[in-house]
C-alpha cells in the first residue's frame, strides 16, 4: 500500500499554488537590487599588497582606549561578522563601546602564489598591530581571532606576546586531531604537495565544494525549496541572500600558505605536538601569558569544541576564561541570539581587564 495518498486534484492545486508563489517571488527578486553586506561604516587606514586594514566608526562618544584588531580566516570573507545590523558581531562590539579594526585579506591572485604563513603572520598581522599602536599611542592592543584567523592569531601572539594585551579567540581550531571533523580527516590524508604543485593557488570554488559535501544533499535541497515560502517577505529574503552571497564569495588560497597550513596544523598538529616554526620563529603556546578568552560553539561541526578547548592545556596564562554559545559555527556570528550574548560577553571581559 502506498503510504503517500494524494488525490490528483490536490496535486494540481498545490502545483498552481507553487507556481503563483514562484512568480511573485521572481517579481520580489527583480525589485530587490544589490544584496548589501558589511553595513557598519568603516574606513581603510592601511594597505599592503591585497590586504587592507579597516577602522570601524565608533558608535559611542568615548570608545574603550585599547583597540581590538579582528583577524578573520583566509577562507571566505570577513563580512560574515557584519552581515546585517541585527546579526552582527562587529556592530555588537561597537555598541558595547569598543574601538574595532579588521584585517581584510582581499582576493589573492597569481602574484600571491608564493605567499607563506610567515607573510600573513609576521608581516601582515604584525604591520597592522604596529599601525594601530602608532595611531593610538600604544605598544599593546587586543587581538580577536575568528576560526582560522584565530589559529593565525594564536601563532602571532606566541611569537609576539609583548604586543598583545588581551587575546580573544572565537571558534578557533587548536587541536586539529580532536573531535569528529570530516574536513580534518580529509586534510590529514591529503597529498597537498601534489595539489598545490598542480594548481598553484587553490581555487575557492574547490574548497566550497569540499565544505558543501560535508552537508547532506537533502539539507541543501530543502533549504532552496523552503525559499519559495518566504520570497515575498523582503526582510527574510534578504537574510537568506546575504548568507548565500557570503557562502559563494570564496577567495582563492595562496598556494604556499595553503600547503603550509595543511601540513603544519591538519597533518602535524603543530600547536599541540610542538616544534612548529613560522618564518624561522618558534610558535610556543606556553608563551601566551596574557588574559585569554576562548569563545566556542557547542554545536560546531567545523571546529569541534574539543579542538578549541585544548587551548587551556597549552598556554601559560593564569587568566583563562571560556564563553560558550549554544549554536553552530556560523550561527555564532549570524544569529540574532548570538548578537545578544557574544559581543556583550566579549566586551565585558575586555573592559574588566583594562
Amino acid at each position: 500500500m502506498n503510504p503517500i495518498a494524494i488525490r490528483p486534484d490536490q496535486a494540481a492545486q498545490e502545483l498552481v499554488q507553487f507556481n503563483q508563489k514562484f512568480a511573485k517571488g521572481i517579481q520580489a527578486l527583480e525589485k530587490l537590487g544589490e544584496v548589501d553586506v558589511g553595513l557598519c561604516k568603516k574606513d581603510a587606514v592601511y594597505h599592503e599588497d591585497k590586504m587592507t586594514l579597516y577602522r570601524y566608526s565608533p558608535l559611542v562618544e568615548t570608545p574603550h582606549r585599547i583597540p581590538v584588531l579582528v583577524v578573520y580566516a583566509l577562507v571566505n570573507r570577513p563580512y560574515v561578522a557584519d552581515l546585517q545590523p541585527d546579526r552582527s558581531l562587529i556592530r555588537g562590539l561597537l555598541e558595547e563601546g569598543l574601538e574595532v579594526y579588521l584585517v581584510d585579506w582581499g582576493y589573492p591572485d597569481r602574484a600571491d602564489r608564493f605567499l607563506e604563513l610567515d607573510d600573513y603572520i609576521n608581516s601582515y598581522i604584525h604591520h597592522c598591530v604596529e599601525e594601530i599602536c602608532e595611531r593610538h599611542g600604544l605598544y599593546r592592543i587586543n587581538l580577536l581571532g575568528i576560526c582560522q584567523g584565530g589559529t593565525l592569531s594564536t601563532c602571532y601572539t606566541s611569537i609576539n606576546p609583548d604586543r598583545i594585551r588581551n587575546l580573544v579567540l572565537t571558534v578557533t581550531p587548536i587541536d586539529f586531531h580532536a573531535g569528529e571533523n570530516l574536513f580534518g580527516k580529509w586534510a590529514k590524508g591529503m597529498d597537498v604537495d601534489a595539489l598545490v604543485d598542480a594548481v598553484g593557488n587553490v581555487p575557492g570554488t574547490m574548497l566550497n565544494t569540499a565544505f558543501a559535501s560535508m552537508r547532506s544533499v537533502f539539507s541543501d535541497g530543502h533549504k532552496y525549496m523552503k525559499m519559495i515560502d518566504f520570497l515575498e517577505d523582503q526582510k527574510t529574503l534578504l537574510n537568506f541572500l546575504r548568507m548565500e552571497k557570503w557562502v559563494a564569495d570564496s577567495p582563492d588560497q595562496a598556494g604556499e600558505a595553503f600547503r603550509q597550513f595543511v601540513k603544519f596544523f591538519y597533518q602535524q598538529n603543530g600547536l599541540v605536538k610542538g616544534g612548529l616554526k613560522i618564518g624561522g620563529k618558534t610558535v610556543d603556546p606556553s608563551r601566551i601569558t596574557m588574559p585569554v578568552l576562548n569563545v566556542y560553539a557547542t554545536k560546531d561541526h567545523l571546529v569541534p569544541p574539543s579542538s578549541t578547548l585544548k587551548l587551556k592545556d597549552l598556554i601559560g596564562s593564569k587568566d583563562y576564561s571560556e564563553l560558550s554559545f549554544g549554536g553552530g559555527h556560523i550561527g555564532l556570528f549570524t544569529s540574532g541570539r548570538s548578537k545578544k550574548e557574544v559581543p556583550p560577553g566579549i566586551a565585558a571581559w575586555i573592559k574588566e581587564r583594562g
